[in-house]
């Protein structure tokens, strides 16, 4: 019998929670799952340089973590839909 495949890969896991900045962005929005972050207010509640928030923002997208709305100026929000988000943001949430 085959093993069963787990339902959110290790290396997406390594990859969306390898920063600091990552990890502060997404507790950030854990927090507060029903609201809409800007560049500039991540850069603010999370004390990280607006490059480092941009990058982090780009990897974050790729693993479908967060979600960009395309106002004017660009809003992103955390991806409750997904699996491994889920089980994060629940962790993220224990900590103050």
């Amino acid at each position: 019998m085959k093993p069963k495949e787990a339902i959110v890969r290790w290396k997406d896991v390594e990859l969306g929670l390898g920063s600091v900045g990552r990890l502060r962005i997404l507790k950030k929005m854990a927090e507060r799952p029903d609201e809409y972050f800007t560049k500039y207010s991540l850069e603010r509640a999370t004390g990280l340089k607006p490059i480092d928030v941009r990058r982090d923002l780009e990897v974050l997208l790729s693993l479908n973590w967060i979600k960009e709305y395309g106002y004017d100026p660009k809003r992103y929000r955390i991806n409750t839909e997904n699996e491994a988000v889920k089980i994060i943001a629940e962790f993220l949430r224990k900590f103050k």
